[in-house]
């Protein structure tokens, strides 16, 4: 006989009221700590943002796209780095005023941090009863705490706006088996590349016509944009592409992936390439064989966060407006220990375990790595302990989460 549902005991009106006022003062306090946060990254000014924009007016103006430069008092030189197909999209934001750009851009930003935190969080919301505006409104705010997201707003980046695509098709239309599978993933991956790595996701989890839909939308994107922009397009994916220093100093602390790492080791000298190499191969197999097997589990948002930390890990540069990757793994390490039963004592201590690492990745990602230094303008090595933490704090905290992220138990399916 199925056993019977026991009502919830009834809260006295003294405490519900006590409890409304707590949450109150906690949303209160959180968007009162968010202008302090922002504060350093305002001389940002919108600089890439800005970049994008006059070298759309250089490429109207008939020249070259990948010729625009433009001077930097860190990296030296910055460049146009992004696919033909990118320049496509931006151009027509060129005959706006810039101001008006930024309002765009900025508040797609929001709405995509406010959907996106809101596809990861709810079912965790439904599967533990939690308060919904509560715990959805916390979980905005600390989003938007997040060094990845300060950064992406105040530079003008277009990071949340992939996020964005890639989760409403590996979160919906790949396990729902939609026709339009894999669409936006090919089109993000035409947009930036570093979305290329979620088709290889598609590819290791068996999702071969999911795949195939990604791999031939990016290259119908590409085959448009050379259609419009020939030389363009021949000149950045036979020359531009491969050109790392276009995009600045690998040894700059900003630079949050594998190669960084190695070149503020060996800083001004260029990392060993076969090291590299060896340590790419190792981080992208193991990486996606945990990914696979999450997949295959039924947790599909496991496999798709570590398949994220994997890209960064293994492209040449990721700047820490990339890495959005951190803020799914603080969900699911919440919801691993919600999950975990409080009445044993083996799964009291999972739960601490659990919500303490949440906690100092939630605290790591907060505090950032280049919010509140100024690293300087010169290649420096990592000479202490200490000094190689703190500028490789990202690269080992995506190393840490690649071995010990949980895949969860029978996750129910995500809702829109």
């Amino acid at each position: 006989m199925p056993a019977e549902s026991v009502a919830p005991p009834a809260v006295a009106p003294e405490d519900q009221r006590s409890r409304t006022v707590r949450r109150v003062v906690t949303v209160l306090a959180l968007a009162a700590v968010l202008p302090v946060l922002y504060l350093p990254g305002l001389v940002h000014d919108f600089f890439d943002l800005k970049i994008y924009m006059r070298a759309m007016d250089w490429w109207a103006s008939g020249h070259p796209l990948y010729d625009y430069v433009q001077p930097d008092r860190v990296q030296g030189e910055l460049y146009f780095t992004y696919p033909p197909f990118s320049a496509l999209l931006l151009r027509p934001f060129a005959v706006l005023p810039l101001g008006l750009t930024i309002v765009i851009f900025t508040a797609l930003t929001c709405v995509a941090v406010v959907v996106t935190t809101r596809w990861l969080v709810t079912p965790v919301i439904e599967r533990h009863g939690l308060h919904r505006t509560f715990a959805l409104t916390v979980a905005v705010l600390l989003v938007f705490a997040v060094e990845s997201t300060r950064e992406t707003i105040t530079f003008g980046q277009i990071n949340m706006l992939l996020v964005v695509l890639i989760l409403a098709d590996l979160l919906f239309a790949v396990p729902g088996a939609r026709r339009w599978a894999g669409v936006a993933v090919g089109l993000a991956t035409a947009l930036k590349l570093f979305p290329g790595i979620f088709i290889v996701y598609l590819v290791v989890t068996r999702r071969w016509r999911a795949a195939a839909v990604a791999g031939v939308t990016a290259a119908a994107a590409t085959l448009l944009a050379a259609a419009v922009a020939p030389r363009d397009s021949w000149r950045f994916w036979t020359h531009e592409l491969w050109a790392t220093n276009r995009v600045g100093r690998t040894d700059y602390t900003g630079n949050q992936s594998l190669f960084g790492l190695l070149s503020r080791i060996d800083a001004p000298a260029r990392p060993n390439q076969l090291l590299w190499l060896a340590l790419v191969a190792v981080v992208l197999g193991y990486g996606l064989w945990r990914a696979a097997r999450a997949a295959r589990a039924g947790d599909e948002l496991t496999g798709i966060t570590l398949t994220g930390l994997v890209g960064g890990l293994v492209s040449p540069i990721t700047w820490t407006h990339h890495i959005y990757w951190f803020v799914p793994a603080v969900v699911l390490l919440v919801d691993a220990a919600l999950d975990a039963d409080p009445a044993t004592v083996a799964g009291a201590r999972r739960r601490r375990r659990l919500l303490t690492f949440a906690t100092v990745v939630g605290l790591v990602i907060v505090y950032g790595v280049v919010s509140f230094y100024d690293w300087g303008v010169a290649a420096a090595r990592t000479d202490t302990p200490w000094e190689f933490l703190l500028r490789n704090a990202y690269v080992l905290l995506a190393l840490l989460l690649l071995v010990t992220l949980p895949v969860r138990r029978e996750p129910r399916p995500i809702t829109g």
